[in-house]
């Protein structure tokens, strides 16, 4: 079962929930702002894709952060701490394919797991 993790008026997360609509894909919507970040997906997610590339430093969220909370994020466990308490820190849409994850919508990647 494909599950996909984000927040419902994200542009990204609309493309990418319309892809796998098109494609006549099952899945399931994990809504961060209804149902919070499992802190241990988080922690597997962090650990598969690396806390870089999950934690979403051009967004408005990560803007919004001053100074101090931007330059304490300098590894895994501080990037975790953020992104708990603060989902829409997280590059949207995470999906868990069941085989493994990927952390944004990039249609070609996503067809070649289909």
């Amino acid at each position: 079962m494909i599950i996909l993790y984000g927040i419902p008026n994200c542009d990204t997360v609309k493309k990418a929930r319309a892809w796998l609509s098109e494609r006549g894909l099952a899945y399931t919507f994990h809504d961060f702002k209804k149902h919070g970040v499992p802190p241990a997906q988080l922690a597997r997610w962090t650990q598969a894709a690396g806390w870089e590339k999950l934690l979403n430093r051009k967004g408005t969220t990560w803007r919004q952060l001053d100074a101090a909370a931007q330059a304490a994020v300098v590894d895994g466990a501080s990037a975790q701490s953020l992104m708990l308490a603060n989902a829409s820190a997280i590059k949207r849409p995470v999906v868990d394919w069941g085989d493994g994850i990927t952390v944004g919508f990039d249609a070609a990647d996503w067809a070649g797991r289909v």
